[in-house]
């Protein structure tokens, strides 16, 4: 049997792995230069040995597995495209889209997202787009801004491209912090700094409209949110500034909705998650299948690859006709408030 695959990070691989030892002919498609996913462009080469993800694709290569980059599928290609030539698809396109804080002089030169920031420090010009190539302008002094494993990320990066002074700017304080606590504990190591309670309400340009400082608000915590942590509260009248010359926003992805809007009855839920039974795979549209980030949000590669493992099976079970899995129901809607 055909199967497409859209996305070549753990999940996509996992899946590819899996279908093409049980004897299916498959397909990945991958929107960057090169596959591999966030193993190539998220993960900075000193966490991860990128040679070990080039012979994971090659291994996938020389089993049978095709794969096709540059091409974001819900462009030219569609999924109905992909439905009509293959007898399942997957999607594993992750959760890539970095979110932003929509502050004053956040379109100011010098001021990166996140992956923008972690491809051009560490990823050879010639796996990058050409609108992703040179590394980026960053001074002496770099502020980042969050407190997960990216923000991490971001600031050892900065230090391996000669910053003099990195600062991980967090609203909350160590305790409410989501990252890894050892590589927070090595970026301390290597000269990163983490100034808590604190948060930028403003950046600041030069004549040339490049970033020269922010404006930063001291925080206290009130009660838990949502998320269960304490809630950064402002605390009037604490303003002051802090120079900067570049700054690393590493303050959380969302899914990309794109898929979604672009496929009919293809059902997603929170700010663009596809729905899907994370047991099985299974999506609201016949054939389309889903695991990983795009599924759960955020989270750790080896949840990806375990869901991604449930999914392979179902679809395994599908296109051999051993078993009808999906579609699903669509998620209740949304009550109003």
């Amino acid at each position: 049997k055909k199967v497409a695959i859209v996305g070549s990070g753990p999940a996509g691989i996992t899946v590819a792995e899996d279908l093409i030892t049980k004897g299916h002919e498959v397909t990945m498609y991958e929107a960057w230069p090169e596959a591999g996913g966030v193993l190539v462009y998220g993960i900075p080469s000193f966490k991860i040995n990128k040679d070990v993800v080039a012979y994971k694709i090659k291994d996938l290569e020389d089993a049978g597995v095709k794969i096709i980059t540059n091409t974001r599928i819900g462009e030219k290609i569609t999924i109905d495209d992909l439905l009509e030539e293959n007898d399942a698809v997957f999607l594993g396109t992750g959760a890539g889209v970095e979110a932003t804080m929509n502050i004053p002089g956040e379109d100011l030169d010098g001021i990166y997202t996140s992956t923008d920031f972690l491809v051009r420090a560490n990823v050879p010009e010639e796996k990058l787009p050409p609108e992703k190539r040179g590394k980026p302008r960053i001074g002496k002094r770099v502020a980042v801004i969050g407190g997960g494993d990216t923000a991490v990320d971001c600031a050892r990066s900065s230090i391996r491209m000669g910053a003099e002074e990195v600062t991980i700017v967090y609203r909350r304080t160590e305790a409410e912090m989501p990252g890894n606590a050892v590589e927070r504990g090595v970026s301390i190591d290597e000269g990163v700094k983490i100034n808590y309670l604190q948060a930028p309400v403003a950046y600041i340009g030069d004549e040339k409209g490049h970033v020269k400082a922010m404006k930063v608000i001291k925080m206290k915590l009130g009660e838990p949110d949502a998320s269960g942590r304490r809630r950064p509260i402002p605390i009037e009248g604490s303003e002051f500034i802090q120079e900067v010359d570049a700054v690393a926003l590493a303050v959380g992805y969302w899914p990309d909705p794109f898929l979604g809007k672009k496929t009919e009855n293809l059902a997603t839920h929170k700010w663009g998650l596809i729905y899907a039974d994370e047991s099985s795979g299974a999506t609201t549209r016949e054939g389309v299948f889903a695991a990983g980030d795009n599924v759960h949000g955020p989270d750790l590669i080896i949840t990806a690859i375990a869901t991604a493992h449930a999914a392979a099976d179902s679809m395994h079970k599908y296109i051999m006709g051993k078993e009808h899995i999906g579609p699903i129901p669509p998620p209740p809607p949304r009550k109003k408030r």
